[in-house]
């Protein structure tokens, strides 16, 4: 399991992070002791740090040199400054990627794997899933069966995806919550519930409405 280090000093931004980030399966650690973040660093020793430019006591900059003069760990900035002289400088010390806020964490998201494989150089996950003969595809938001596709809608995509990312497995229906949490749509319980049942209709078009199990109290589940 990868080790991510977030260093956020908004703490509903870093909460949020920190929560997308463990539903996909990362552990993460987030900074709360700003004058020295180097000894949660050398503890945790992560694998990636998410690093805001523009922190209390002393800045990212700071952080990013401190960093670079022990580990070669990949560095992704976290910054509400879009400007070119942000980029360059950023670079120039050793951070790898940026990312402006407000940003999506699905960006965010992906930002991170390409980060972690170039550095650790494990497989990419595939441009499609297999879902016992429909073939779901999360970039075009579609499933396929042969000649047919079904168009999935945001939510539903984000639901599947999430599934599908820990297939085998249930995922609670508080974790779906989370992963739905930045859409420009109101999500409750009652949502989730119909978004599912939506999902259920479209493979169940094929056959295959049993691909999505429930179970009371532990969530939902693809069907390995």
């Amino acid at each position: 399991m990868f080790r991510l280090m977030v260093v956020e000093d908004d703490p509903v931004i870093s909460r949020k992070v920190a929560e997308f980030l463990t539903l996909w399966g990362y552990e993460v650690r987030c900074v709360e002791d700003f004058n020295d973040i180097m000894p949660d660093f050398t503890a945790f020793d992560p694998h990636l740090v998410l690093l805001d430019l523009k922190l209390p006591v002393l800045g990212g900059y700071h952080w990013c040199r401190e960093i670079r003069r022990q580990s070669s760990v990949p560095i992704l900035f976290i910054t509400s400054a879009g400007d070119s002289m942000t980029a360059v400088t950023a670079m120039s010390l050793g951070a790898d990627d940026l990312i402006a806020k407000p940003f999506d964490l699905s960006v965010l998201g992906a930002k991170i794997e390409a980060l972690l494989r170039r550095a650790y150089a494990y497989p990419a996950a595939p441009a499609t899933y297999d879902l016992h003969g429909i073939a779901y595809d999360p970039a075009a938001g579609e499933l396929r069966f042969g000649a047919h596709t079904a168009a999935l809608t945001r939510n539903e995509n984000r639901i599947l995806h999430t599934l599908t990312a820990h297939r085998g497995s249930f995922v609670s229906r508080e974790k779906l919550m989370t992963a739905l949490w930045e859409t420009d749509e109101y999500i409750d319980d009652n949502t989730l519930t119909v978004n599912v049942l939506r999902l259920r209709r479209k493979l169940g078009q094929w056959g295959h409405q049993d691909i999505i199990l429930t179970r009371k109290g532990m969530g939902y589940m693809v069907k390995p």
